[in-house]
């Protein structure tokens, strides 16, 4: 029941990098991409319909990650306090950025309102990167299961760190570079014409500084955590899993350069889910790792609910989510093919 819902939580929190990833990307690329209002109107419609509905992935991890393990939920919530309140903010810039666009037929408040949705969607996934960064390398965490982390101290790796150091700003910087290249690939297959070409170059160039960025983060998440391996030494048949992370970028190069755009944007998202997989395979059971006390780090043994609550939670969650997926299977059916560059409605 535990390997189950630790599998749950990362099921949940995959979905979001994978889906609002690529709206992430769009925004992040789309004052780069698109010349003219008329192209960052056609932009934004590609995720219009889906944008916001994305983000209730990450609703439903947290609520998933509160209900099997709380106190993960608690001592993460209390130790990221700071960059969970910035995460929050970006959020909300990014909402009112493609929501109130339209509302003023004015330049200046349609690029104030461009600038809060790329400016929020370029260190949201800054902050995503090194929140992965963060769990990886380890927090400091104390005898009562919590922690504290100033925003950086002395940018070294070590027992006192903060969130931001060498290593997570090399992991935000392969999220923002992995992000973009989703993006772009996203952009490609629901546009035409000239959008479609630019967003084909912006993923040619975005992929080979991809492929050193993910080279970059595993080095250098083995020269900090070599104990990462450990479940892989054990369990030999996990080695595939970085076997298919290269033919995931791979088939990203192949199906860029034939220009099959679908082809490109599932391979993308095939890079982030064994990406994800891969972490997680290597920190199970732990969930938050010390930089202090191997002794002291949170697992699923030490931080879940009742083995009742789980048990009849599992039914309520598979309820759900039969209704999220059949939500979601719906949305992107009824918006399937291109975005025409015209005029629409809401700033859709």
């Amino acid at each position: 029941m535990l390997l189950t819902w630790y599998l749950l939580v990362a099921v949940m929190l995959t979905g979001y990098v994978v889906f609002d990833g690529f709206d992430l990307g769009v925004g992040v690329l789309h004052l780069f991409i698109a010349r003219t209002e008329e192209e960052r109107q056609t932009l934004i419609r590609t995720i219009g319909p889906v944008w916001d509905g994305n983000e209730v992935w990450l609703l439903a991890g947290g609520g998933t990650l509160y209900f099997a393990f709380p106190l993960l939920y608690a001592s993460g919530f209390s130790g990221f306090y700071l960059p969970l309140t910035m995460v929050l903010w970006l959020l909300i810039f990014r909402g009112i950025g493609v929501e109130l666009r339209m509302h003023l037929d004015s330049p200046v408040w349609r690029s104030l309102f461009n600038l809060a949705f790329g400016g929020a969607s370029f260190l949201l996934t800054i902050f995503y990167g090194a929140a992965l960064g963060n769990v990886l390398r380890g927090v400091p965490l104390e005898h009562d299961g919590f922690f504290f982390l100033p925003l950086w101290t002395n940018w070294n790796v070590g027992p006192q760190p903060g969130i931001l150091d060498w290593y997570t700003v090399i992991a935000g910087l392969v999220a923002v570079v992995a992000l973009s290249l989703h993006g772009a690939n996203y952009a490609a297959l629901k546009t035409s014409g000239v959008l479609n070409l630019r967003a084909r170059r912006v993923a040619a160039v975005l992929w080979p500084m991809l492929v050193l960025a993910t080279g970059a983060s595993l080095a250098t998440t083995l020269l900090i955590r070599p104990g990462l391996l450990d479940n892989y030494r054990r369990i030999p048949a996990l080695y595939a899993i970085p076997a298919l992370v290269a033919v995931s970028l791979g088939a990203m190069w192949k199906f860029g350069r034939s220009g099959n755009e679908k082809g490109a944007f599932l391979a993308s998202c095939s890079y982030l889910v064994w990406m994800l997989v891969g972490a997680a395979a290597a920190v199970y059971p732990n969930l938050l790792l010390s930089t202090t006390d191997p002794a002291l780090n949170i697992t699923v043994y030490n931080a879940h609910s009742g083995d009742y609550a789980l048990s009849v939670g599992l039914i309520w969650w598979s309820f759900g989510m039969l209704l999220a997926v059949g939500y979601f299977v719906f949305v992107y059916r009824m918006f399937r093919g291109k975005i025409r560059e015209e005029a629409g409605g809401h700033g859709y």
